[in-house]
C-alpha cells in the first residue's frame, strides 16, 4: 500500500465538528488569557487599597505577570516541540488555572506578586502550543481563517473581564480584585477539564515516528466529522529535534528575524495605544476612555476586524492582509492625533481597535505556518516572547515619548507600525494554501 502525504489524509478526514469542538476548547482558554492580561488595569486600584500601596506600586503585579508570560512563551514552546503538544497543553492550563485562582486569596502583596508571576508563566505557555496545535488539525484551505477565529476569542475575554470588573466594583469593598481574579481564573479551570479530551497532534506524531498513533487520531477526526477514514498508510518520517539555534539558521534566519521584529513593534504599539495613551487622555478630560462600558464597545469593534482578517488571509493571502492591516493601523494613529473632541476621540479609538486587532489576527495566522513541525511551537514561543517583551518595554520606553506630546507619541507609533509592515513585506514568503512542512 502506497503511503500518502499527511495533508491528503487530513483532507479525507474533513474539517467539521471535531475542529469546532477544538476551537471552542482553545477559544475558552484564549478568552481566559485575555481576561488575565486585561485584569492588570482593573485590579490595580483595589490592590493598592487593600495593601496600602500607591497604584504604580500595585501595577508591579502586571510587571511580574508579563515577565512570567515572557518566560512561559519561550520555555513551553520549546517543550511542546520536544515532548509533545498535548502534555504541554494540559500543563500550561493547569498552571494558569491553579495560580490564577490562588491569586484571589493571596494573604499579602509579596504572595500576590509571586502568584501573578506563576499565572503569567502558564498564560504565556498557552500561546505557542494552542496555535501550533490548532494549525496542525486544519487543512491548508481552512487554516488561516480558523486561526484568526481563535484569536477572535480575545475580544470575548475583553468583554467578559470588563463586565466582571464592572460588577465587582459596583458591589463595593476594597477587595474587588479578589472577585476579578476569581472570575478570570474560573474559565481556565473549565478549559483544563475540557483539554483532557484533546488528542495529540497527528502531524507531530507522524514527524516523531508514531504513524500508527497518528492514523488513530485521523480516524477519530473522521468519525467526529461523519466521515470514514480511508485505509491508507501515512508517509511517516522520524525527524531529529533541532536546537533552538535552528530558528536562526538557513532559510529560517531571515523570516525569524523579520517576523520577530513585527511581533515586537506591534506589541509596543498596541500597549502604547490602549494602555498609555488612554491614561494621558483621561488626565485631559476624556475619562470615558478608561470606563468599562467603552472597553466593551472597543471589544465589539474588534470583531469586524477579525472577520475581515479571516476573509483576507484566505482570499488575498496572509502577507498582503497583514501588511494592509499594519498600514491601516498606522493611518489610524494619524487620525487619532488630530482628534479634538470626545466623539472624535471615541471614533478614532474604535478605528484603532478594528485595525490593530485585525493585525493581531493576521499575525497569528501567518507565524505558525513559517516553521516546520519540529520548530513550530518553538517559533511561536519566540514570537510570544517578543510580544511580552513589547508589553514590558512599552511603559519604560514609551512613557518619555508620551510625555513629550500626544502628537509625537502617535507619530512614533505610526512609524513603528510602518516599519513592521516593511519587515513583513521583506519576509518574502506567502503561506496561503501551502501544506505544513
Amino acid at each position: 500500500m502506497a503511503a500518502v502525504p499527511f495533508e491528503t489524509a487530513l483532507a479525507a478526514a474533513g474539517v467539521g465538528a471535531f475542529q469546532k469542538r477544538l476551537i471552542g476548547i482553545f477559544g475558552l482558554v484564549w478568552a481566559a488569557d485575555a481576561m488575565q492580561v486585561l485584569a492588570i488595569g482593573f485590579t490595580a486600584p483595589s490592590i493598592a487599597a487593600t495593601f496600602g500601596l500607591s497604584v504604580p506600586q500595585a501595577l508591579q503585579t502586571g510587571t511580574l505577570f508579563f515577565l512570567g508570560m515572557l518566560i512561559g512563551a519561550s520555555l513551553f514552546g520549546r517543550l511542546a516541540d520536544r515532548f509533545g503538544r498535548r502534555r504541554v497543553l494540559i500543563a500550561t492550563v493547569l498552571i494558569d488555572a491553579v495560580f490564577g485562582l490562588l491569586s484571589a486569596v493571596a494573604p499579602g502583596f509579596g504572595w500576590l506578586l509571586a502568584l501573578r508571576f506563576l499565572t503569567g508563566l502558564g498564560v504565556g505557555g498557552t500561546l505557542p502550543v494552542d496555535y501550533a496545535m490548532m494549525a496542525e488539525f486544519l487543512t491548508p484551505d481552512r487554516r488561516g481563517r480558523w486561526l484568526v477565529v481563535l484569536e477572535g476569542f480575545w475580544a470575548v475575554g475583553t468583554v467578559l473581564v470588563a463586565l466582571a470588573a464592572w460588577a465587582a466594583q459596583a458591589g463595593g469593598g476594597e477587595d474587588a480584585w479578589r472577585t476579578i481574579f476569581l472570575a478570570t481564573g474560573a474559565p481556565a479551570l473549565i478549559g483544563l477539564l475540557l483539554r483532557l479530551w484533546v488528542p495529540e497532534s497527528p502531524l507531530y506524531l507522524l514527524r516523531t515516528g508514531r504513524g500508527r498513533e497518528a492514523r488513530a487520531v485521523l480516524e477519530r477526526i473522521a468519525h467526529a466529522n461523519g466521515r470514514t477514514a480511508p485505509a491508507v498508510e501515512l508517509a511517516e518520517t522520524r525527524e531529529a529535534q533541532p536546537g533552538l539555534a535552528a530558528l536562526f539558521s538557513g532559510v529560517l534566519l531571515r523570516r525569524t528575524l523579520l517576523v520577530l521584529v513585527a511581533w515586537l513593534l506591534v506589541s509596543v504599539s498596541y500597549y502604547g495605544v490602549f494602555v498609555w495613551l488612554p491614561a494621558r487622555l483621561a488626565g485631559q478630560g476624556f475619562g470615558f476612555v478608561r470606563g468599562h462600558l467603552f472597553l466593551v464597545v472597543l471589544a465589539l469593534a474588534q470583531l469586524p476586524g477579525y472577520a475581515l482578517a479571516a476573509y483576507g488571509v484566505e482570499q488575498w493571502g496572509r502577507r498582503p492582509t497583514l501588511i494592509g492591516f499594519l498600514v491601516l493601523s498606522a493611518a489610524g494613529c494619524f487620525l487619532y492625533a488630530v482628534t479634538t473632541s470626545a466623539p472624535l476621540v471615541a471614533g478614532s479609538m474604535i478605528v484603532m481597535s478594528f485595525a490593530l486587532l485585525g493585525t493581531w489576527g493576521s499575525l497569528y495566522a501567518f507565524t505558525p505556518e513559517l516553521y516546520p513541525t519540529t520548530l513550530r511551537a518553538t517559533g511561536m514561543g519566540a514570537a510570544g516572547t517578543m510580544a511580552r517583551l513589547g508589553g514590558l518595554l512599552a511603559p519604560s520606553a514609551m512613557a518619555p515619548v508620551v510625555a513629550s506630546g500626544f502628537g509625537t507619541a502617535l507619530a512614533v507609533f505610526a512609524a513603528l507600525l510602518l516599519v513592521a509592515a516593511g519587515a513583513v513585506a521583506a519576509i518574502g514568503v506567502e503561506t496561503r494554501n501551502v501544506p505544513l512542512a
